[in-house]
This record gives structure tokens, C-alpha cells and sequence, in this order.
């Protein structure tokens, strides 16, 4: 993994690094934050940073925030700077380490912050087909369109591709198509130069080089605005890129994965999405089926959640009951993984007893299919009569978004529409003094 070590640490960098090295690790050293920034900016792929708690972390922290740099933090000072210890996790690092370093506590960091939990866990055999077609298709050059509803698995099915690739040694870089701003997601794309624009302090490597010999995910590509998709098809049909207030072009030799929660077919159909780019990319189509088609995953993901929440929060672990499994598998799963393993979680937090019984599996009855209305009864509108449309699609969109706690994602998701006219609905609403869920 690569690690960058920012400061003194008290005359401790050397051993500091000797560790990491023999643990495997590859050490940047920098004296301060503005240098270390550099470093990050540059697309070097640094995994965790160690800095000194004498530095100012709240700023540092805030810094890769504001420019969307993800990478972990952990504080790292003497035995007695305790003040300045809990000073830094509040400021959002996630450890501290006393100094001078132990080597176990070191190394047990590092092994922390490069297991990443994408393990693909599943018994059914609709699941089983779709990784065989993966792991298939993976060690081409092909680029992949993953489909399927919000809260399938699609990221953990596409890292399946690249673990399962020739680029496998190489970097995985993932982008939020819906989670960026419009004004934004260009530059994190595409990167730009210092002085490109306000607030371009310096020169920043964009998402498409830093994952140049590896891969790319471009998750909800549909919320990608219609101009930046030109410059997408541009990079992927001519291998090479325009930094934002650059001169030259950038040669990049990147695969592409991509995803989305809606039809993209429709959407070119629509005009909302270039059909050029829809072709580009749909080389390869993975279609994952929600959760309520794959019936044997249900059980085997509850347990494995179940297993995992019991030790991330020190619970003995306890088996689910009859009661519980059938209240799980009679449910439709509207947030499909997502929301099965927020469920699960749940329950181990509210269980009391020897086993996990239905009463701490929290669940909307409207998705139970025991509890489902007649076919008649779910047409009759009579109760509706009398109010008008916009006061029931408001109705609609705040009741679906506490049943999703907040998530606008499958929100959308769950209504139809994109993540963007999600906001300006909630936006609109807000400035009518509207409540609205929060996640």
C-alpha cells in the first residue's frame, strides 16, 4: 500500500517508515500540508496518511473534503499530547497512534486500511450466473455497463471485474456520476491545471489519469450532464484526455465500468443521454436482478450481516429465528442489498433474548407481499378524489423518502425518476418550509 507520512513525528519518521516498509507498504514523506497536498493532487495512489498531531488536522482534513480526496487519516503523536489526540479524531482522523510507533499497532493499521470488504457473498443461482459471465468477460479490454436497481451490488459486482482482470495489480478508481455537482464532476474527471479557475491553487490530476492502466467506475453514469458525456466519449474513443486549462493532450489507457439505476436506452431515446457514448460503453451489458428475484441470496446475506455487525459492535453473536427468516424472505426489498444489510444491523442492535426474533427486523409492511392489497383494492383512488396532483406527488416523495431514511438514491430510485429531479423537488419544497427526511 502506498503511505505518506506528513511532519516530524517527533524525530519518528525512520522508524516510522521501516515498519510500513516491512510490512509491505511504500512510504512518501512530506514536512507539511501544503506539501503533502501536492502529492495527493498528483494522482499518486496513496491509501493512508499519517500525520502529526501538531499539525493542524482539522485544516488538512477539510482540505481533502473540499477538493474530494479520499484517503484515510490517522493522527500519530507522543503518549502525553492526549488533548491533541482527541483534538484530531474529532477533526475526523479515524485513529490515533502513540509514538515512539509499535510496530503490531502499525502494522494492524495498515492491514485495516488496505482489507477492503468487497467480498461477494450469495447462494443463489441467478447470482452464480451473472459472476460466471463476469469473470468471463473480465480479463478483456472491453468496457461494462452494469444495470439494475439502487442497492443491487453493482460496485462490488464491478470491482468482481477488476480483481478478475489483466489490471488487477493495478489501480480501481470509483466516481459517483449523481453524488458530484454538474460544475464539478468535470474537473474531477478530467483534472486541471493551476490558475484553470477560481480556486485552482494548484495543479490537480483528474480521476481519468489516476486510474490510467486500471480501471474506472463511472457509477450513475444517467446523471451525467449531456456536455460532459462529449468529453467522455472523446477520452475513451481517443485514449487520451484535456486537463481543464490545459495546453496538450494527456494519453490515458483506462477501462471503463460503468452503471445505472435507470434504462439507458430510454434515456438516448429521451435525449438525455448520447447514443454514441451509450454504444461505447454498453460493449459489454451485466444486468444484476433485484434482490426479490434472487431468493437464496436473502438468507445467506442476512447471516452474513448478521456475523458482521455482531463483531463491529462487540454482540455475541446470535442465530435468527423461524420467525425472522420468513419475515425476510416475504419481503419485496425495494432497497434490495442496501437496505437488507441496514435492516440486519438494526436487529442485531435491537434483539434481546438468545435469538434475533422478528420483532427487532424492522420492515415496511407495504412491502411484505403477506401484507399486500388486493388487486382491486390497490386500483380504487376514491380516497384521493378532492386533492390536487402536486399535493400528491409531494405526499408521495417525502412518505418514500423516510421509508428509505433518507437515502435519495434509492428514493429516486424507488419513484422513477433521477437522483437530479429528486433535488429540485426537495429543493422546492425546502423553500415552501417543508421537512424534509434527512439520511
Amino acid at each position: 500500500m502506498q503511505l505518506l507520512i506528513i511532519g516530524t513525528l517527533e524525530g519518528q519518521i525512520g522508524a516510522a517508515s521501516k515498519i510500513a516498509l516491512e510490512q509491505g507498504g511504500q512510504v512518501s514523506i512530506a514536512d507539511d500540508i501544503a506539501p503533502a497536498m501536492e502529492i495527493l493532487r498528483s494522482g499518486k495512489a496513496i491509501e493512508l496518511v499519517m500525520i502529526d498531531v501538531k499539525l493542524d488536522v482539522y485544516k488538512f482534513i477539510q482540505t481533502l473534503e473540499n477538493e474530494r480526496i479520499n484517503v484515510l487519516v490517522v493522527a500519530c503523536g507522543v503518549a502525553n499530547d492526549s488533548s491533541l489526540a482527541v483534538k484530531a479524531i474529532k477533526a475526523g482522523a479515524k485513529e490515533y497512534i502513540p509514538l515512539p510507533p509499535d510496530p503490531e499497532l502499525i502494522g494492524a493499521v495498515l492491514a485495516a486500511a488496505t482489507r477492503e470488504n468487497h467480498a461477494l457473498i450469495y447462494g443463489d443461482k441467478k447470482t452464480e450466473k451473472i459472476l460466471k459471465m463476469a469473470k468471463q468477460i473480465a480479463p478483456s479490454e472491453a468496457n461494462v455497463l452494469l444495470t439494475g436497481e439502487s442497492g443491487t451490488g453493482k460496485e462490488i459486482f464491478s470491482r468482481f471485474v477488476h480483481d478478475n482482470s489483466k489490471r488487477a495489480n493495478k489501480k480501481f478508481v470509483a466516481v459517483n456520476c449523481a453524488a458530484i455537482p454538474e460544475t464539478l464532476l468535470e474537473s474531477e474527471l478530467f483534472g486541471y491545471e493551476k490558475g484553470a479557475f477560481t480556486g485552482a491553487v494548484a495543479r490537480r490530476i483528474g480521476k481519468f489519469e489516476e486510474a490510467s492502466d486500471g480501471t474506472l467506475l463511472l457509477d450513475e453514469i444517467s446523471e451525467m450532464d449531456i456536455r460532459i458525456q462529449a468529453k467522455l466519449l472523446r477520452a475513451i474513443q481517443e485514449k487520451e484526455i484535456d486537463r481543464i486549462g490545459g495546453k496538450t493532450p494527456i494519453k490515458v489507457n483506462t477501462r471503463i465500468i460503468a452503471t445505472s439505476n435507470r434504462n439507458l436506452a430510454e434515456a438516448v431515446r429521451q435525449g438525455t443521454f448520447r447514443q454514441d457514448l451509450y454504444y461505447r460503453l454498453n460493449v459489454v451489458n451485466i444486468n444484476i436482478p433485484p434482490l426479490r428475484e434472487r431468493q437464496d441470496d436473502i438468507m445467506v446475506l442476512a447471516k452474513h450481516f448478521v456475523k458482521k455487525y455482531s463483531e463491529l459492535n462487540d454482540i455475541s453473536l446470535k442465530p435468527l429465528d423461524k420467525s425472522s427468516e420468513e419475515k425476510l424472505l416475504n419481503y419485496l426489498w425495494p432497497g434490495n442489498v442496501r437496505e437488507l444489510e441496514n435492516t440486519i444491523h438494526r436487529a442485531v442492535l435491537m434483539s434481546v433474548g438468545e435469538t434475533i426474533s422478528s420483532d427487532a427486523i424492522i420492515l415496511d409492511d407495504e412491502n411484505s407481499v403477506i401484507n399486500k392489497p388486493e388487486i382491486g383494492e390497490e386500483m380504487s383512488g376514491s380516497e384521493f378524489v378532492g386533492r390536487t396532483v402536486a399535493n400528491m406527488e409531494r405526499n408521495l416523495i417525502i412518505d418514500t423518502l423516510k421509508h428509505t431514511l433518507g437515502n435519495r438514491t434509492i428514493a429516486a430510485n424507488i419513484l422513477g425518476i433521477s437522483i437530479r429531479t429528486l433535488r429540485n423537488k426537495l429543493k422546492q419544497y425546502e423553500e415552501e418550509g417543508i421537512d424534509i427526511p434527512q439520511g
